[in-house]
């Protein structure tokens, strides 16, 4: 593999607006439940990779046109955040815009994809609401265009508007407009963004971790350097890990399930026995997976060993992922009500946190008829102990079963777990 130690081959950005092609009116507010406010410094960031064939003709001008109807049916994401008396943060549908960020890269796709993947954050501007937050833009969309043509798409978005489902989704609106397929004419209402997680017993989740306070400039405070490096795990390798590893439940672990419990405990081997023995799951919960409105609909659960991670069967690992997860989304918005709203968490890198994204549609997107090479998400904001996102990999890109996989942790963490993944599972880093 290619080194990926390039020198900003990203250059000569443009910024722009774009609004919804007709005003929202209503004066509309939409109310930010627990869950959003659980999730406001955290920016989620996905990268969409086109070859040359699929942007051939494109000008600036046909990218930027579906926008505008994708805004007038996704309104939120033209907003702006706002306080009310109580100092509580809501999102203001003023139509105030996204906006487009206009880029050149002195690669070609191809020799991008070959690099070790630890600059895909570059291709998606770095998003940070505030300090002025009634004049931060909650979603920034990148198009860069390669040498050889071909252009990536990268979206930049704040978590507290939704999830990355709500993010994939608004995108994928994007392409079909611009395919010029039937979308939806009304959004859908924002009532049910107002809903909350039930809960039953009352603690203090371990899924959420308080941090000093940061005022209206909506950046996770951090005293470590973190890197991000991606990597993909085919069909083939999978198979064999589950049929080697969990060859007694073979069909009760997930794919997920089994990359999980594998970057766990090679963590841990990393961390030399020093943890972590709880990690946090992010998992899909959204009833309607297509819903116009964006939400932060994902449970989080947490899973607690009581062995030794770096030197149980990793079938037992994978099974405890499976089967003793504690939901803790009601917890969280039951810590987040009355005095805590003004408080300030981190979710991601509380705990190591698993993100799955497996049911994403995340090669919904096309253009010009053509889906992506290769896709990637990954999370800005991350606590300390780290965050693992999987999301499916499409057939040029390790198999159609395969799994691309993002890790952002310390450097110098990243660089041993890399290290143990590469001796102990065979993983292409």
């Amino acid at each position: 593999m290619v080194s990926g130690s390039l020198e900003c081959p990203v250059r000569g950005q443009m910024l722009s607006s774009v609004v919804p092609a007709k005003a929202t009116g209503g004066n509309k507010d939409l109310e930010l439940t627990n869950m959003d406010l659980a999730m406001k410094l955290h920016y989620i960031k996905g990268v969409y990779f086109f070859q040359p064939e699929a942007a051939q003709g494109l000008s600036i001008h046909d990218l930027k046109e579906p926008m505008f109807q994708c805004l007038e049916l996704y309104y939120a994401a033209s907003g702006r955040i706002r306080r009310s008396e109580s100092g509580r943060p809501f999102i203001k549908c003023n139509d105030g815009g996204v906006r487009i960020v206009e880029a050149q890269c002195d690669n070609s796709v191809d020799e991008w994809l070959a690099m070790a993947r630890n600059n895909d954050h570059m291709l998606g501007h770095d998003q940070v609401l505030g300090p002025d937050l009634g004049f931060s833009p909650l979603v920034f969309v990148q198009f860069t265009r390669f040498k050889c043509g071909g252009v990536s798409v990268g979206l930049s978005w704040a978590h507290v508007l939704g999830d990355a489902f709500s993010a994939s989704n608004f995108l994928n609106l994007w392409g079909q407009i611009m395919a010029g397929k039937q979308v939806p004419l009304q959004p859908n209402s924002p009532a049910h963004n107002i809903s909350q997680f039930p809960t039953s017993i009352s603690r203090k989740p371990f899924s959420l971790k308080k941090v000093d306070p940061v005022g209206d400039y909506w950046l996770t405070p951090n005293n470590s350097k973190m890197g991000t490096h991606s990597f993909r795990i085919t069909a083939k390798q999978l198979h064999y890990y589950i049929t080697t590893y969990c060859i007694h439940d073979p069909n009760k672990i997930s794919d997920f399930e089994i990359i999980s419990a594998m970057i766990w405990q090679s963590l841990s081997k990393a961390r030399e026995d020093s943890g972590p023995n709880i990690v946090t799951i992010c998992s899909n919960n959204s009833a309607n997976k297509m819903a116009m409105l964006p939400s932060n609909g994902m449970t989080l659960s947490t899973v607690e060993a009581d062995f030794c991670v770096s030197r149980v069967e990793i079938a037992e690992l994978a099974k405890l992922i499976a089967e003793k997860k504690m939901d803790e989304s009601g917890l969280i918005g039951e810590l987040i009500k009355g005095d805590e709203v003004r408080s300030d968490f981190i979710v991601y890198g509380a705990n190591l946190t698993f993100v799955n994204l497996e049911g994403m549609n995340v090669y919904g997107i096309e253009m010009k008829g053509l889906k992506p090479v290769c896709a990637n998400y990954m999370v800005n904001g991350v606590g300390e102990e780290g965050t693992v996102v999987v999301l499916p990999s499409n057939e040029k890109d390790g198999g159609n079963n395969g799994k691309m996989v993002t890790i952002t942790l310390p450097q110098h963490l990243l660089l041993k777990l890399n290290n143990v993944l590469q001796i102990d599972w065979n993983i292409v880093i």
